[in-house]
């Protein structure tokens, strides 16, 4: 046998010998499950704080709008949407660009659940509505927002909205409080 092939042979049999790295090709195994593992409960948990944190935004921010506070001071769509960022400031400037509001008035509760966004249809960004209502008039405050996905694995399971992205919703139902006297203003944006 030559040499260089007798060498080669003691060398592989000294390498499956040999115990010193076994935890580490051991760990190399297992790493990149793991690590896939983690990223996505950090995801996951993401994705959670966000909604948490929508749901929140949106009831603190439709405050104004139950109260007559909004609609007395002229508000606007883009004025409530900075309202609900300014709850999220954490979000930074993200959060403008994608963030959307649909606000609508309704003659009685039982009219909500015909609402055809109610009923499961998709969103669509170009089908909102902007309609705070007048005293004591019953609204339906929505806003989705547009989260990034980032785990390349988990993004299958997460996505709902176009690519890498879910789209998060927080909805607010009420009646207006009686902020003046005048008549509700009936359904507006259907």
């Amino acid at each position: 046998m030559p040499r260089a092939a007798h060498n080669l042979i003691h060398t592989l049999r000294a390498f499956v010998r040999a115990r010193e790295g076994a935890t580490a090709v051991e760990f190399a195994f297992i790493a990149g499950p793991l690590l896939m593992l983690i990223f996505g409960i950090l995801e996951l948990a993401l994705v959670f704080m966000m909604s948490t944190a929508l749901e929140s935004a949106t009831t603190s921010a439709a405050r104004a709008i139950r109260t007559g506070e909004l609609q007395t001071s002229g508000g606007t769509r883009e004025s409530f949407a900075e309202a609900v960022c300014d709850r999220m400031s954490w979000l930074g400037p993200s959060c403008g660009s994608n963030l959307y509001v649909d606000v609508r008035t309704y003659d009685d509760f039982t009219s909500l659940k015909d609402d055809p966004a109610e009923g499961g249809s998709t969103f669509n960004e170009n089908n909102t509505c902007w309609s705070p209502g007048g005293p004591a008039d019953i609204v339906l405050v929505r806003t989705y927002y547009s989260w990034q996905i980032f785990t390349p694995l988990i993004s299958n399971a997460l996505v709902n909205s176009g690519t890498d992205k879910r789209l998060l919703t927080a909805v607010d139902a009420f009646r207006n409080e009686p902020y003046s006297d005048q008549a509700p203003s009936g359904a507006g944006c259907k």
